[in-house]
């Protein structure tokens, strides 16, 4: 399997589809752009759902479900918003299909045109809007904190497996609140949230600002954003939270009345991750032998091989297995013991590797004669032989070990890949020919912004939070500085 994968070196974007293939993550669907989550795949998902669900609850939020069709009259509610989709959005005509009169099978029955065409949502706060208007009518309904997990359209045009299809899962939370400080704070808290996650769950490092106006989400008055650097020198958005002020309260009339008893209307947020960080997971860790795991994203921690010639040999194995399976799972371990007989050891080795399993044991009769097995990590490729005695502890240990170290070598590769430009030159050479994050002042000009993306496919990642002051002049026009930013050719 890893041997007839595409180095990175070789070509990237080759490497990273073979990967999320041959891994068993993916596929493409017959379905244009869209694609099929195997299990293996759809259980990295899970436990990135999961844990990301027990951070929004810790945080007061509860989940709910919205319709997946949004009639065509609510997007014209919130004229930057329906500009802003307008492009990728599936639109739905008709409700009904009819045999062929000609034998050729089912056509649309053109009598069963809707009266007002559906939208296949490409995100939701229309639709949950209106339903808010119903659910809020005094400051006692305020903070208003839901969390929906759904399927989402975009019609996009280039598609790739997790990081661009046109039916993707992710989550979406929509809040409402009695003032702009506190929605502001809401927003500002959940960009914290998906930087705890992506961080100290998935391994990745990733930088915190605002997008600039051009950059903003549809409808916004302020998007906040974490972004991680891949490999390959490219930036890659990993989460969004954005604060929409009060444009879908007046869109759809969502007033409250506050303890004074005036009328005011309220304050919302936004905010959401997708299936694309399955994309980043694959492309910050991962390596020409297969899939890198963290062991607090991965379906298997642990993969048990047995290495026997005869029944007898299989059965002593089998028993000790057993009993540090269990003793594994006992600490909040994963783990599968691999006894198949369909398939050599050698081949359970190169399958376990391939998926990035972190760690694998082997077990043969001479381990069983001497009381030990033989450890073999992913993250280093590395193998030792250790006691059985208190193995269940060590092997907990070590997973921690693996977390810790797969962060710091994406860290260190992000730090290395992290320069300052002073001037137009250095600033060009950086971007087209180093690749990875460019800090560089910005006259805060949205022509600047464009010109610079026109000649280099490098665009303004984030304004940080702190520390934006300009230490000198705009790197393109010369003119004073606005801001320092991060550019970034992206995914």
């Amino acid at each position: 399997m890893a041997e007839k994968l595409t180095k990175r070196s070789e070509d990237y974007s080759k490497w990273y589809n073979e990967l999320v293939v041959r891994a068993d993550l993916a596929e493409n669907s017959d379905v244009r752009g869209c694609m099929v989550i195997k299990p293996y795949g759809y259980a990295i998902w899970e436990r990135m759902q999961a844990q990301l669900d027990k951070m929004f609850k810790d945080t007061g939020h509860q989940n709910a479900y919205f319709p997946l069709f949004i009639p065509k009259s609510y997007l014209s509610k919130e004229a930057d918003h329906v500009e802003g989709f307008a492009k990728e959005c599936a639109v739905v005509t008709h409700y009904r299909l009819k045999n062929d009169e000609e034998g050729k099978g089912v056509v649309v029955d053109p009598s069963a045109k809707l009266e007002e065409e559906l939208i296949v949502r490409p995100t939701s706060e229309t639709i949950i809007w209106n339903s808010y208007k119903n659910w809020i009518q005094s400051y006692r309904d305020l903070p208003l904190l839901i969390n929906q997990w759904a399927n989402v359209v975009r019609w996009e045009m280039r598609t790739r497996l997790f990081l661009r299809t046109a039916e993707f899962l992710w989550q979406e939370g929509h809040t409402a609140h009695a003032s702009r400080e506190e929605a502001i704070a809401e927003a500002e808290q959940m960009l914290d949230v998906y930087a705890d996650f992506v961080e100290n769950f998935m391994a990745i490092p990733v930088e915190k600002g605002v997008k600039t106006e051009s950059e903003r989400f549809a409808g916004a008055e302020e998007t906040y954003c974490i972004e991680a650097l891949m490999q390959d020198g490219k930036a890659l958005q990993a989460g969004t939270s954005h604060f929409l002020g009060q444009n879908f309260a007046k869109a759809f009339d969502v007033k409250f009345a506050t303890k004074e008893g005036s009328q005011e209307y309220v304050w919302a947020t936004s905010w959401g991750v997708s299936t694309r960080l399955m994309g980043a997971l694959v492309m910050t860790h991962s390596d020409d032998h297969g899939l890198v795991l963290p062991p607090n994203l991965a379906p298997i921690h642990v993969a048990i091989v047995p290495i026997y010639r005869n029944e007898e040999q299989l059965n002593l194995i089998s028993d000790y297995a057993r009993q540090l399976k269990k003793e594994l799972q006992e600490l909040g371990l994963s783990v599968k013991y691999d006894d198949r007989d369909t398939y050599k050891p050698g081949w359970k080795f190169s399958e376990y590797e391939f998926k990035g399993v972190p760690v694998r044991i082997a077990i043969g009769p001479r381990d069983m004669e001497k009381g030990t097995v033989e450890v073999a990590r992913r993250d280093t490729l590395s193998k030792e032989i250790v006691d059985q005695a208190g193995l269940a502890s060590k092997i907990k240990d070590l997973m921690g070990e693996i977390q810790s170290k797969l962060f710091v070598k994406a860290q260190n590769h992000k730090q290395s890949a992290t320069h300052v430009a002073k001037n137009w030159s250095e600033f060009e050479k950086r971007i087209n020919e180093e690749g990875g994050f460019v800090w560089a002042n910005w006259d805060g000009k949205r022509e600047t912004e464009e010109r610079i993306k026109e000649m280099t496919k490098a665009t303004i990642r984030l304004i940080p939070l702190e520390g934006a002051e300009p230490d000198g002049p705009c790197i393109l026009t010369r003119n004073p500085a606005k801001c320092k930013v991060l550019f970034a050719k992206a995914y």
